[in-house]
């Protein structure tokens, strides 16, 4: 028999396992910014590759030092008024000891800071698509800073810091549906209603110049996206990161499959970057559901978020914005659904006890939080990055020239090319003794 003794819950040790797991999520999380910018990059004109490359390279920089400095204190330090955070001890990370615990975990705090600072430093990138081919280097740099600073640190204060008003609230999400794909969405859409479109916009062809590209980013993405969900729920002692591990696979491969069944229906193919597009798509929805759904909820929310994302990227012509690289139609949407899709196939027995409209006794509550966040988040980003790019826009400038546009922004803004075909071939310059009679006749003057 059990003696009749009620012992106190012991603090938590220090996990070597899960402080090992945890350091390898970090770093899977850290290699999705390299595959986001060979997926973007693979998706623009040659003209624009090692920009769009840049342009995610710079975000690991920049807010690696904010994140240091300050960016971890306000996102989840000491909560104040829900809205931001503040520890000075966290500042600079200088009093932070070395096996001093996350509060209630068993990783220490240097873990789950730099977990933390991998998905910081992947949200102003995913913004970057919506931008190609037109936005100065510096420009976006500091908007980069800014934005990390008044918009990212904020909302991930308000969704996973303790005190936060949406977490506060109930509103569930697991690894970022609202604080990275529906706040790096809304940016998007904001900044690019101020800058404008691209040169020759709905009138030149710009299509991608390396689909092999795109697809090795899609795939980067793929393997990252275990660490960025997964390791979301800080260790895996009670199987919900093994449910996120699965719901991950399962939603991104049932959304990858609606998107190319759709487009072939649609357009008459299935393209390489149709399949890439709907395994992103899928991966975004299931970022904020897949602790609280089963493996069949997955497979509804990535077919869902498969389908109406393949839908939404054709906006942009309908409604006239200039979304490149559909970073509204991928991220804001399929960040929207999954957030709200929780409120219908939530089952109540993953990260949390809530329940959905299908499951429980069928409320309508969850929906409700799932909307508070969802549209507080959209609507912040929308507006605080439209007036952060507008305040750039009339002091520094937002934009290249129209000519600099025209010619390549990698020539304008990095002085080189992504390919140099100089050399390519061999052996000794063509001349017209080379060619045929007919071409040689018709030159001019070749390889004078």
């Amino acid at each position: 028999m059990a003696a009749a003794i009620t012992l106190a819950a012991e603090a938590p040790k220090l996990s070597s396992a899960n402080t090992g797991f945890m350091l390898i999520c970090s770093a899977l999380v850290l290699i999705m910014t390299p595959g986001l910018a060979f997926f973007y990059g693979g998706m623009v004109r040659v003209k624009s590759t090692l920009n769009m490359l840049m342009m995610s390279f710079i975000s690991m920089g920049i807010v690696t030092i904010l994140w240091v400095l300050y960016g971890f204190s306000l996102a989840f330090g000491t909560d104040s008024g829900s809205l931001i955070g503040w520890n000075s001890d966290w500042v600079g990370l200088s009093n932070i000891g070395l096996t001093q615990l996350w509060d209630g975990y068993t990783i220490p705090v240097f873990v789950f800071m730099v977990f933390q600072m991998m998905f910081a430093i992947i949200t102003p990138a995913l913004i970057s698509g919506a931008l190609a081919d037109r936005v100065k280097f510096s420009a976006w740099a500091l908007f980069v800073a800014l934005w990390a600073t008044v918009v990212y640190f904020p909302v991930a204060h308000w969704v996973w810091g303790a005190g936060g008003w949406a977490f506060e609230l109930g509103v569930i999400d697991f690894a970022g549906g609202t604080a990275v794909h529906i706040n790096a969405g809304a940016a998007a859409l904001g900044v690019i209603l101020v800058i404008g479109k691209r040169v020759g916009f709905k009138k030149d062809p710009m299509r991608p110049h390396s689909l092999p590209l795109v697809m090795l980013g899609a795939g980067l993405l793929w393997f990252g996206w275990f660490g960025f969900n997964a390791g979301s729920w800080l260790g895996n002692d009670d199987g919900v990161g093994a449910l996120m591990f699965v719901n991950t696979q399962v939603a991104t491969a049932a959304a990858m499959l609606a998107w190319l069944i759709y487009e072939k229906i649609r357009h008459g193919a299935f393209t390489t970057l149709g399949a890439a597009s709907g395994a992103v798509a899928g991966l975004v929805a299931i970022t904020p559901s897949g602790g609280a759904v089963s493996p069949l909820g997955a497979i509804a929310v990535g077919a869902i978020a498969g389908l109406l994302c393949a839908m939404a990227v054709g906006l942009k012509y309908r409604f006239g914005y200039d979304d490149s690289l559909d970073v509204v139609g991928v991220h804001l949407v399929g960040g929207v659904l999954g957030s709200l899709l929780i409120g219908f196939f939530a089952t109540g027995k993953g990260q949390s006890t809530a329940t959905g409209v299908f499951y429980g006794d069928h409320s309508f509550d969850q929906l409700w939080k799932q909307c508070a966040g969802v549209f507080a988040v959209l609507a912040y980003s929308l507006v605080v990055s439209a007036v952060l790019a507008f305040l750039l826009d009339k002091t520094i400038g937002m934009r290249v020239s129209e000519d600099d546009e025209i010619a390549g922004i990698d020539q304008a803004e990095h002085a080189e090319t992504a390919y140099d075909f100089s050399g390519a071939g061999g052996g000794a310059a063509r001349t017209t003794a080379a060619l045929p009679t007919a071409v040689a006749g018709a030159s001019k003057k070749v390889d004078a």
